[in-house]
């Protein structure tokens, strides 16, 4: 019986990891193929589209063949000159002339514009031209922006409880630690002696019934049961209901005989898991400063491997563009000349941006406590003084 009791237990205990696992999973599924629908969709609309030859681009051609024959060959005297009407040229373009539309809204190119767009980083060099592209792409944000909060708010939940349950865990660890360098020999001994004297007087009884509780009271028994208070019986009732509560889950967890009853119990539990969102990062007490130390360690290490591949990229340049791209600041100064490599950093940039988030949450937090410091000093500052009149 014990062997065919195993494979029942490893299949239940499979789909308990897989319907609690199920949740986070569909968010961050749903991201993924958003994502490649939008990228197939920019593709097809932004990069067949035909680039136009208007009459000020053709302004603009005449104009810079203008200013390369009227420089001289002295290029000192009119250097300054010749930079200042360049400057003005140039200022006059337009950025979509110089793009070839193939080359840019390709497939991984319109996946990476499709992340800037839901992680609301839009760094402004990719952008829709096409009137359709811009209506679109509208749309696109609309939902967009949404699941990508809903996927942040859910893997900071995890991440929340991960930091969390590390930090409780380092302070057991750096309390005991202390503890052992404190404690002398004799007074350990004599803690472990109580201790272990306190443990032994413990006794775990079963939970007593209503007739064991009303024969334990002396004024049950001289007094009928009828006399008694109808608060007392609702309490006794209530407590008999709560302690044969278990009993009658245990017998329904009998789902081989009874599929129909697992099924209810499962989607209740996934339900739940949709419940709880957000009300793990609620209960996260981390040091405001330990959360600075793990962003700035977090954007080192791709600061460290960015430059592998975009050469243009130093260790400074690439610790400030990833910080730019993790707060969703996004200004667009530094562009990369292989975006499809950066987009294999995706999981990387969803868990640096909860990182953040977590950091900006805490950070929310503390204002919130010192303004209501501040404020109650101020009040009890201005608060007249009571003056005491003689009698």
């Amino acid at each position: 019986m014990a062997t065919a009791s195993q494979p029942l237990r490893g299949k239940t205990t499979c789909k308990k990891i897989f319907w609690a696992v199920f949740p986070h999973a569909c968010f961050i599924l749903s991201l993924v193929i958003y994502a490649f629908l939008g990228a197939l969709m920019f593709s097809h609309i932004e990069g067949t589209r035909e680039v136009p030859v208007n009459e000020e681009y053709t302004i603009f051609l005449q104009n810079l063949t203008y200013l390369a024959r009227k420089l001289s060959d002295n290029v000192t005297e009119n250097e300054k000159m010749f930079k200042d009407d360049i400057r003005e040229l140039f200022s006059t373009a337009d950025p979509v002339w110089f793009i070839n539309p193939e080359d840019r809204w390709n497939f991984f190119g319109s996946l990476f514009f499709c992340c800037t767009v839901f992680t609301t980083v839009g760094y402004g060099n990719t952008y829709p031209v096409t009137r359709i592209g811009k209506y679109l792409c509208m749309l696109y944000a609309l939902f967009g922006i949404p699941l990508m909060f809903l996927v942040l708010t859910d893997m900071g939940d995890i991440l929340a409880t991960v930091l969390s349950k590390s930090y409780n865990e380092f302070r057991e660890l750096q309390s005991k630690i202390l503890a052992s360098k404190l404690c002398s020999g004799s007074t350990c001994s004599k803690r472990k002696e109580l201790k272990s004297r306190a443990q032994s007087k413990i006794v775990i009884n079963q939970p007593l019934t209503i007739m064991e509780v009303l024969r334990s009271q002396p004024g049950v028994k001289r007094r009928p049961v009828k006399y008694r208070n109808v608060e007392l019986f609702e309490m006794l009732i209530a407590r008999e209901n709560e302690n044969t509560q278990p009993a009658r889950n245990k017998s329904m967890e009998r789902w081989s005989s009874c599929p129909e009853l697992a099924r209810e119990r499962t989607v209740s539990r996934v339900i739940e898991n949709f419940d709880k969102i957000g009300k793990e990062l609620e209960k996260l007490d981390v040091p405001i400063v330990l959360m600075v130390l793990v962003i700035f360690v977090y954007i080192s290490c791709a600061a460290a491997i960015l430059p592998k591949w975009e050469k243009n990229m130093d260790f400074q340049e690439a610790f400030y563009f990833c910080f730019i791209t993790l707060t969703t600041i996004g200004f667009g100064d530094t562009k990369l000349e292989h975006p499809k490599f950066f987009l294999f950093f995706s999981l990387y940039i969803i868990i640096g941006m909860e990182i953040v988030f977590i950091a900006f949450k805490l950070g929310q937090d503390r204002l919130i406590v010192l303004y209501k410091k501040v404020i109650s000093f101020c009040a009890e500052k201005n608060m007249p003084s009571k003056k005491i009149y003689p009698k």
